[in-house]
């Protein structure tokens, strides 16, 4: 068993080219010895945003901070706030996007574990 705070996980910043002001922590992951999820958070700062990409596997995604857009492979955006969930297909063009000018955007992410 393991229970951790996210205040203790190491936050790095994204590195994928196209992102800004986007950081991630891995507070559960197959290091853990979690047999099959890995659970990512992403902190987005005011302006924030993730490339714009796809992956070859599903995740999911639930806000526990702030507001923010899920823009799809079309260019549209979805809203998204506070206690909301968001599911994106494998292979799904995606972005994320942090349109406040003085909140973080905090979600979590959880993907198969091979993917953390």
């Amino acid at each position: 068993m393991k229970v951790c705070t996210l205040a203790a996980v190491v936050k790095t910043p994204v590195t994928m080219e196209g992102a800004e002001k986007a950081y991630k922590q891995v507070p559960i992951s197959k290091a853990d010895g979690s047999p099959n999820f890995s659970f990512r958070v992403f902190t987005l700062d005011p302006g924030g945003h993730t490339p714009f990409h796809a992956h070859d596997f599903e995740h999911v995604n639930y806000v526990i901070e702030g507001s923010g857009a899920v823009v799809d492979q079309n260019g549209a955006e979805t809203e998204f706030k506070k206690g909301d969930f968001a599911l994106v297909l494998p292979g799904e063009k995606h972005q994320y996007k942090n349109k406040s000018k003085s909140q973080p955007l905090v979600m979590i992410c959880a993907v198969p574990k091979e993917y953390e």
